[in-house]
């Protein structure tokens, strides 16, 4: 298949280039001049260069293209102006989505996450992993990168519904090589390799495979259903993260953190952060948005994806040894 990717020097985007090449797919990329692309070394792909805002460069470079993944999105817990947020990734994927319908790709995969999807809740002191199914509402959006993919999301489904041939995927927490940036989920792990981790939240994430999330958008184009959301997760992923610190102990040979900071701690601390940076205008190390959504068990299930499309399961213990082994030889550790 020919086979445009946006978002392809990112994290996920790089990796499902590099799965597709696995495949024997021929790949188109949308890059923007001076993305960083050494996620997409020994990659075989065109470059179109531009961006989701380009409507007629979306046009010429999907012309022929059968298949559409649209892995782009502005990700951020904090900006001094959110409205460039709102702008890629609301009105971008309108755009991507009707050029990629106007230029007859048989199957346009929209990368969402799993942020859109209902949050599971404590009972008796059991957490029960949620689903596609979960009930949820744009009043549960707690910021403005949820909130914009969110939008976005209702987007997507609105074009479904009149015709253009779209499939949702939601990944929970990829991890793996290629993290070049790298992501939130990343950055614990290189937090954890530098010594810069002396305490951690009581929260809890769905720890995947970035391969398997990679594996999941080509399956979603393969079988996905039109119109549904898929859970790109791992059954037996959804780990603590004091749990995913002694994993990374037992991977790494580094010791893991041993104190919980209480919510109320981080929450002020997070409050002071965010002050300090409508002053200076920097980034805060702790945004108010990260802790917030710390606060909650970030369980789910993805037993239709496995189901209908044949997710692959690498256990994530795998998906945490290959992201050290990465960070280690790329030298985000120190040694």
């Amino acid at each position: 298949m020919k086979c445009f990717v946006t978002g392809a020097s990112g994290f996920i985007g790089a990796n499902l280039v590099h799965e597709l090449n696995a495949r024997g797919h021929q790949v188109r990329a949308l890059l923007r001049p001076g993305a960083d692309i050494r996620g997409l070394e020994e990659a075989d792909y065109e470059n179109v260069p531009g961006d989701v805002s380009d409507v007629q460069t979306l046009a010429k470079g999907m012309h022929g293209c059968d298949w559409c993944f649209h892995v782009a999105a502005s990700y951020s817990l904090w900006l001094k102006d959110y409205a460039p947020m709102y702008a890629a990734n609301v009105d971008g994927t309108r755009n991507v989505i009707q050029a990629a319908t106007q230029a007859n790709c048989a199957r346009i995969v929209y990368t969402s996450t799993v942020g859109c999807i209902g949050l599971p809740r404590r009972k008796n002191g059991q957490i029960t992993p949620t689903d596609e199914e979960a009930p949820v509402s744009e009043a549960q959006m707690s910021n403005h990168y949820k909130r914009s993919k969110w939008q976005a999301e209702q987007v997507a489904l609105k074009l479904a519904s009149e015709g253009a041939p779209v499939v949702i995927v939601n990944p929970s927490a990829p991890v793996g090589p290629r993290d070049v940036k790298p992501t939130p989920t990343g950055k614990v792990i290189v937090d954890f390799l530098n010594r810069q981790m002396p305490a951690f939240l009581d929260t809890g994430l769905n720890w995947v495979h970035v391969r398997d999330v990679a594996a999941g958008h080509i399956l979603a184009a393969e079988k996905g259903r039109l119109g549904q959301r898929y859970i790109l997760g791992n059954a037996q992923g959804n780990w603590t993260m004091q749990t995913a610190l002694q994993k990374l102990e037992q991977i790494s040979g580094l010791p893991a953190p041993k104190f919980q900071v209480p919510f109320w701690v981080a929450l002020t601390a997070a409050h002071v952060n965010e002050w300090m940076a409508a002053i200076t205008g920097k980034p805060p190390k702790a945004p108010l948005a990260g802790v917030r959504m710390a606060r909650y068990m970030m369980y789910f299930n993805p037993a239709k994806a496995i189901r209908e499309l044949g997710l692959p399961q690498t256990p994530p213990e795998q998906a945490l040894s290959d992201a050290v082994a990465w960070f280690r030889t790329q030298g985000y550790a120190k040694p």
